[in-house]
């Protein structure tokens, strides 16, 4: 015959409480969950942080303008978009409204709400990224993915402009999964099983996965953005030290060895960084004619640049100068002064970004505005920086600017979680 198990005796403070007790203090603790969802729900009815918003529209409708002064002169001369000179813009333009109504919805969103999407929105994720990869019958060896320009990328109907980059995607559902799984943890960050496997794997697994499209710039980003709120949340300070340790150690081996030519991928580009001018004709027609172009803009445009839509590099010059080049046009047309005022812009959004973190009602919305802001952060450092050859050609694109419906689309619905934060910020006392 069994024994019976004891009835568990329920206490406070150690103290036996009877049942009367136990149901008072039930319905205390839940009167007290309602008040905090209804101090929640009110406080996600506050203004939206109007310095963000206004920094960003401002980035968006500069951005705009760039892109047509930039891409008109391409799009006229293609037939395949029926040489149509406003294609690139219109496209831009149809998803910025889109993008500006995500953000206008997703802002008066209470963000908690985003905890429950947490893990949804990490496999949806790596599942896109999976797929991607297939493998399959077309010329980039894929069955679904898309190719452009030597890399299968995208995910879409083939011929028309619905079609999207995953690791767009990737980028959102980590900052998302990372921000409610490490907000959890408090203490726990600083230790090896709960603070950084957990987080690391599927952070390396996105990177891992956008590499292998091959998406280098991509990579560099996911991980990026992962490694910023890993450390914001509060792992050990040893993990840091070898991370930064091996990404110095990484970055020399890569940029002044020849590990690069000995693995064969984007050795080219290497080279084309340490000299571009250098080399044969062939060379400089071929790998580095883009950075060459690049710097040509840039130069010419000197201090107060050629005027605005008068750039001459746009013409047949300078590939790509619509996506990830077109900080070279902005600095040909408009010159260092208004290209210095453009970077002032990203600047000061990207700290109104982190101040908006640092003053978040709680640990999740912090980490969330933390990933949304170092995105942006990296791409704009990424793009300018191989614009102006400080750093190899990585395929990144300008945020705002460069031209790509779909990316302005997520970032602007980022744009409207940050303000989502916003809303729930405690307003300052007065004194």
């Amino acid at each position: 015959m069994t024994k019976k198990k004891p009835r568990q005796v329920r206490t406070r403070n150690g103290v036996p409480l009877t049942r009367d007790e136990y149901r008072q203090l039930k319905r205390q603790k839940e009167r007290e969950e309602r008040r905090k969802r209804q101090e929640a729900w009110e406080a996600a009815r506050g203004p939206l942080d109007l310095p963000f918003l206004l920094l960003a529209m401002l980035l968006l409708a500069i951005g705009l303008i760039m892109l047509l002064s930039a891409s008109f002169p391409s799009a006229q001369a293609s037939s395949r978009l029926n040489n149509d000179a406003l294609y690139y813009f219109k496209r831009q333009v149809v998803f910025a409204g889109l993008g500006v109504f995500a953000m206008s919805v997703i802002g008066k969103i209470n963000y908690e709400r985003f905890r429950g999407m947490a893990r949804l929105a990490l496999y949806v994720s790596l599942g896109l990224l999976v797929v991607v990869m297939i493998p399959g019958p077309n010329q980039y060896g894929r069955l679904l993915a898309l190719g452009e320009n030597g890399a299968a990328r995208w995910l879409g109907i083939p011929g028309t402009s619905l079609t999207f980059q995953p690791s767009e995607v990737a980028k959102v559902g980590l900052i998302v999964y990372l921000a409610e799984s490490i907000s959890k943890k408090r203490e726990k960050m600083s230790t090896l099983r709960e603070g950084f496997i957990p987080h690391i794997v599927p952070l390396a697994l996105a990177a891992g996965l956008t590499m292998m499209e091959p998406h280098f710039s991509g990579a560099i980003l996911i991980f990026g953005i992962g490694a910023a709120m890993m450390v914001v949340g509060g792992i050990h300070w040893g993990w840091v030290a070898a991370g930064i340790g091996g990404l110095c150690g990484g970055g020399y081996l890569l940029l002044f060895t020849d590990l690069m030519q000995k693995i064969g991928y984007n050795a080219s580009r290497i080279a084309v960084w340490r000299d571009p001018f250098g080399g044969d004709a062939e060379f400089r027609r071929g790998p580095a004619f883009q950075t060459i172009q690049s710097l040509y803009a840039v130069g010419s445009g000197g201090l107060l640049g050629v005027g605005l839509g008068k750039s001459r590099q746009k013409f047949g010059f300078l590939p790509e100068a619509q996506n990830d080049y077109i900080f070279a046009i902005v600095l040909e047309e408009l010159g260092l002064v208004g290209g210095a005022l453009i970077m002032l812009l990203f600047a000061l959004l990207i700290i109104r970004g982190y101040w908006l973190a640092i003053h978040a009602r709680d640990r999740f919305g912090s980490l969330l505005v933390v990933g949304v802001t170092t995105q942006i952060a990296l791409q704009t450092f990424l793009n300018i920086a191989v614009v102006t050859n400080l750093l190899p050609a990585t395929g990144i694109s300008l945020p705002f600017f460069s031209s790509g419906g779909t990316a302005l689309a997520i970032q602007l619905a980022e744009v409207g979680v940050v303000l989502s934060v916003s809303r729930q910020i405690p307003a300052p006392k007065a004194r």
